[in-house]
């Protein structure tokens, strides 16, 4: 068949015989990119680069096992030896480790991988051995001869791959033997473990941004599945890589999972949904067709669970960190060949787990992050084919997680900032599960991934609500929001959201009466509402940053600044209202078109100057965190950074207005913030 001339063009789609016979050479082949009947073209003379040649490419891509690209491969490789450094950030299983295993086969020495996963690294170094290419890897969990064996053969140079857990960066002697080798590469996997801001820190991975200015490799790669632009620029900082580093963002489009969140009236409603979603995805405990992950909060709900389906009839196991190792092991090779149709367990499990036929991942209740989140749901539906995602909600997780982040840990109280951060990472999730526009572009918007919108998969459950629903008329969604505002102002500092809710229903309580807060305006000001949709209300605004919690045991609502702006009508309300249908509110006036529904209201859309402010001001809060010696969430949050893109201030009144920006960031930050913003405004 005929193919463009060069390799890193996509040539023409393939027939249907072509796709099978590459299916058999790899998944997720079809489509890709040969390097058939090419040349190498339009790639700068410069550094190590002309000693890479086509012939290089095929010959590599051969001894790999494979004969074409996957979408976006071709892309990394190329822009890892034209500029030296990359940032990728694609999804698990969107082909990562080709892009730095590709050019390790080409440009020989020995490439280091550090990877804190142990069993993906055994399996890749098995794949490799398998394929010719010889590759070790270096663990505590080898046995002290074997693991002086492989450094023996690693000091010979006997290895084009050596994949290296981070704790292995403690030793002395490993450091001292890396100096001695032709190290053309580094390839750092997880790389999101080295900012202490993300989810998964790790820190043993602080110990990287060293090796490298000791190693100096001509070649950097750094690659993680989940990343947001605060954890990207951390990444770039700790690693010592320059500020303009490549980065590509891709791969984040799972269009065939069906995403939804069930929000529970009552505890008993959660086996009802997990049983329906079990049914529907795999079918009947005797003959399932698939299996699926149910994630619990703790180990105490993983092991009910587990034991209720398992009274059920389903062939379940329950997996956390407080098992033995050897029973970790069993469960997680039971599933992995197919034993096990459902698993119910803690966030440990789940790493290096490639199983393509998992039809179903349900989530009992919402972890800490969306990068958390879609890390876990995106091991549903690898083979391409339809797999859900259900998230189960209720009223109580917004006070419990902030409990959860206060406690004291080991008799420490933990760093306010950071619980700031976590706070806001679990608010950004529960944004996302309030809905308001398309599942899968909400979260290809927080990840930075906009080339793969998808302008409503039609599948989703905010997709399928639009598609019934109508629009609200701003005016009266202004007045529904002031309204819900005005109770928790009422209540500030004293009660929790329930009495708020009361408040606007007008339902008597004590308290109220008590309060004289009964004979107040607010009083029943939403009385044709039911409690269900007040409440839903109330969450949303303390989501959207107009009120918080405050307190640990009994914790307390209270109404923020950006909240008292909102309810005196001075910031607009940019809010979707509860979709809950027997109390939706009726259009009025111009009713928004469909097109305007499905935009989110939570801050992530930004128009096209807007986005270039916020680019600006991410190089400007890497350049301050660099010469500070600080995580850049120090200098601001993406958050704080959207909303100064859509404020686009020019004084420091208007600074701050935007969320996350206090008297102290402001004195210090908020001259340098407002200059970035004027320089990308430009003049007028």
């Amino acid at each position: 068949m005929q193919r463009s001339p060069s390799p890193w063009d996509p040539g023409p789609p393939l027939c249907r015989g072509q796709t099978e016979a590459l299916r058999r050479v790899g998944p997720g082949i079809e489509g890709g990119i040969s390097c058939a009947d090419g040349r190498w073209e339009d790639v700068p003379a410069h550094g190590a680069v002309t000693a890479i040649s086509l012939v290089d490419v095929n010959a590599g891509l051969e001894a790999l096992g494979f004969t074409a690209f996957r979408p976006g491969q071709a892309e990394a490789v190329r822009t890892l030896l034209e500029r030296g450094r990359l940032l990728l950030v694609a999804p698990t299983g969107g082909g990562k480790s080709l892009a730095y295993q590709l050019p390790a086969v080409c440009l020989g020495g020995t490439t280091l991988v550090i990877s804190p996963l142990v069993a993906l690294m055994q399996d890749q170094v098995e794949a490799l051995r398998a394929k010719g290419v010889s590759a070790t890897y270096l663990a505590a969990t080898l046995e002290p001869a074997e693991l002086r064996r492989r450094m023996a053969e690693t000091a010979q140079g006997r290895h084009r791959l050596v994949y290296a857990a981070p704790e292995r960066l403690a030793f002395p002697g490993f450091r001292a033997m890396l100096a001695k080798l032709s190290v053309p590469l580094v390839a750092i996997d997880e790389a999101h473990c080295i900012s202490e801001w993300g989810h998964d820190f790790r820190p043993e991975y602080l110990q990287l941004g060293e090796l490298l200015s000791e190693l100096m490799p001509p070649r950097v790669m750094a690659c993680t599945a989940t990343a947001t632009p605060v954890v990207r620029d951390e990444i770039l900082a700790r690693l010592g890589l320059p500020a303009d580093t490549p980065q590509i963002i891709h791969g984040f489009a799972r269009p065939n999972l069906v995403l939804a969140v069930e929000e529970l009236r009552a505890a008993r409603e959660r086996d009802h949904h997990v049983d329906r979603m079990l049914a529907q995805a795999i079918g009947h405990p005797v003959r399932p067709t698939g299996c699926a992950i149910v994630y619990a909060p703790t180990r105490r709900h993983a092991q009910e669970e587990a034991s209720r389906l398992s009274q059920r009839g389903w062939n379940a196991s329950t997996y956390h960190a407080g098992m033995d190792g050897a029973h970790r092991e069993r469960v997680q090779r039971a599933f992995a060949t197919g034993e096990l149709a459902v698993v119910v367990a803690t966030n440990a499990f789940g790493m290096g787990i490639d199983r393509a036929d998992v039809r179903a991942v349900i989530h009992l209740a919402p972890p800490g992050s969306i990068e958390a989140y879609y890390q876990e749901v995106g091991r549903a539906g690898r083979d391409g084919e339809i797999a859900w995602g259900l998230m189960l909600v209720s009223s109580a997780d917004l006070p419990l997680r902030r409990r959860l982040l206060e406690r004291d840990l080991e008799g420490h109280a933990p760093d306010p900032a950071m619980v700031e951060h976590r706070w806001g990472m679990f608010l950004e999730l529960m944004r996302w599960a309030e809905g308001g526009s398309c599942r899968h572009d909400a979260i290809l918007r927080y990840f930075g991934d906009e080339a793969e919108a998808l302008h409503g998969c039609g599948r989703c459950d905010v997709c399928q609500r639009i598609a019934e629903d109508d629009a609200v008329d701003p005016e009266v969604l202004g007045v529904i929001v002031r309204k819900g505002l005005s109770a928790i102002a009422r209540v500030h500092g004293r009660f929790g959201l329930q009495t708020a809710a009361k408040l606007l229903v007008g339902q008597a309580d004590p308290r109220l009466e008590r309060t004289g807060l009964a004979a107040t305006k607010t009083f029943g000001a939403l009385s044709d509402r039911s409690d269900l949709w007040v409440m839903k209300l109330l969450r949303r605004c303390i989501v959207a940053g107009w009120a918080d919690f405050q307190g640990d045991e009994r914790p307390v609502v209270v109404l923020t600044a950006a909240g008292r702006q909102v309810m005196m009508g001075q910031r607009p309300a940019r809010l979707l209202l509860p979709g809950d249908e027997t109390a939706a509110p009726r259009p009025s006036g111009r009713a928004r078109g469909r097109g305007e529904a499905r935009r989110s209201d939570d801050g992530t859309d930004l128009d096209p100057e807007a986005l270039t402010v916020f680019e600006a001001l991410r190089r400007h809060r890497l350049e301050r965190a660099r010469s500070e010696g600080v995580p850049p969430y120090v200098v601001a949050s993406d958050r704080t950074l959207r909303e100064i893109a859509l404020l686009r201030p020019r004084t420091r009144e208007e600074l701050a207005l935007a969320h996350g920006i206090g008297p102290a960031k402001l004195e210090r930050y908020g001259d340098g913030l407002l200059t970035v913003v004027a320089d990308a405004r430009g003049p007028g």
